[in-house]
């Protein structure tokens, strides 16, 4: 098929910052694309050849879109995901499948795959409701502290809980959860995998993943990760296991724990381009929105090595403000070299709201992440 200045047209699902990275690769290539987003001021909106307002959830909707397009593909997992498999059944290409969207949707069911897979994960129970663990918990059957987790919805730290002493556990919603042994691990890495609809497949390096200790967010994403080369390699074969174990089709970004005695163990997985890949788009030779686009349309994927040193910050609303976006001292880390900032498109911001990121690159790993920390205490995001 000819996908470029043609009459193919691409559907994303989501419009939210993802959708519209992806999107300069889609106009790179000039491949019309078809966006839909439930908020009329989503980022995609300027981006798309044609843009639709409506629910992700909605099955008529997401019908819609998919009948006026020749591939349909995601940006964010929280889909109609009946809609998708009646149209793959009638033979529209959906990447990626709603079969893997349905497994990797609900994080007991991603539990469960890991270990029919004999995919290393923390040890875990789950529990159809949080009472049930409250009982578990008073009867000593569940050791502190553990992670709550709620099975399905929770994004950016939200639906995540370490629960140190049972009264932690108030005020958590009502819903199926897994509590999650505790790991004391090193790091938190992650890495992303390309597979085509062919199955070619790729891994990009492994990434470190520094976290905000209260919002429980990314704030660096580093790479290469300052790991052992053993360690990196065995994140790589595991990632690859996980991806072919899933058989997805486009980005898989597989975050792990490095536990205190280097082994790793897989955390959870995101079917689409992800947080972790951002650094990607200045310092490898492919970036992630455009692996993705190969991927989904079968082309030849991209080489995903690293030309520098990559790390990314995480431009997120400052705790206190909400409102019209304002990007304080924004043009003084434009004045440092390597430095890039990517402005999302959100106009209003909220505490730890994802507002955008800011690459940085460098030949010096050790230069880089001190410009990284530069900039996370130069730029600020904040309201009028």
């Amino acid at each position: 098929m000819n996908y470029f200045s043609s009459d193919f047209k691409l559907g994303i699902l989501g419009g939210g910052q993802l959708g519209k990275m992806m999107l300069t690769e889609t106009r790179k290539f000039d491949i019309q694309t078809y966006v839909v987003d439930p908020s009329a001021e989503a980022p995609c909106q300027f981006g798309a050849t044609q843009f639709f307002q409506g629910s992700l959830n909605d099955y008529d909707t997401v019908m819609n879109l998919g009948n006026q397009v020749d591939v349909l593909t995601i940006e964010i997992e929280n889909v109609n995901l009946e809609a998708l498999e009646t149209l793959e059944n009638e033979g529209k290409k959906v990447y990626p499948s709603p079969k893997t969207l349905r497994l990797i949707s609900n994080k007991g069911n991603q539990k469960d795959f890991y270990t029919q897979n004999n995919i290393p994960t923390a040890p875990y129970k789950r529990y159809k409701t949080l009472q049930s663990l409250r009982i578990d918990a008073e009867n000593g059957l569940v050791e502190l502290p553990f992670v709550w987790k709620t099975t399905e919805g929770g994004y950016d730290g939200n639906g995540v809980k370490v629960v140190r002493q049972i009264t932690d556990l108030e005020n958590l919603p009502e819903t199926e959860c897994i509590a999650e042994t505790m790991i004391p691990f090193k790091n938190e890495l992650a890495v992303i995998v390309a597979r085509s609809a062919s199955g070619e497949i790729k891994t990009y390096p492994v990434v470190e993943m520094e976290f905000h200790p209260e919002a429980n967010q990314v704030e660096y994403v580093i790479c290469p990760a300052r790991i052992d080369e053993t360690v990196a390699n065995n994140a790589r074969e595991i990632a690859l296991k996980v991806s072919e174990s899933f058989n997805h089709v486009g980005l898989l970004a597989v975050e792990m724990f490095q536990t205190a005695d280097d082994e790793i163990l897989v955390n959870e997985v995101a079917p689409r381009p992800h947080n972790s890949g951002h650094y990607s788009i200045e310092a490898s030779y492919t970036s992630q929105f455009e692996q993705h686009i190969r991927a989904i349309l079968d082309l030849p994927l991209g080489n995903t090595d690293s030309k520098v040193a990559g790390i990314m910050v995480n431009l997120v609303g400052e705790e206190g403000y909400s409102g019209q976006v304002v990007y304080e001292n924004i043009e003084k880390i434009m004045a440092i070299d390597g430095v890039t900032p990517h402005i999302y498109g959100k106009r209003e911001t909220r505490p730890f709201r994802k507002m955008g990121h800011v690459s940085i690159v460098n030949a010096d790993m050790t230069e880089a992440r001190k410009v990284a920390q530069e900039v996370k205490e130069t730029i600020r995001v904040i309201a009028k």
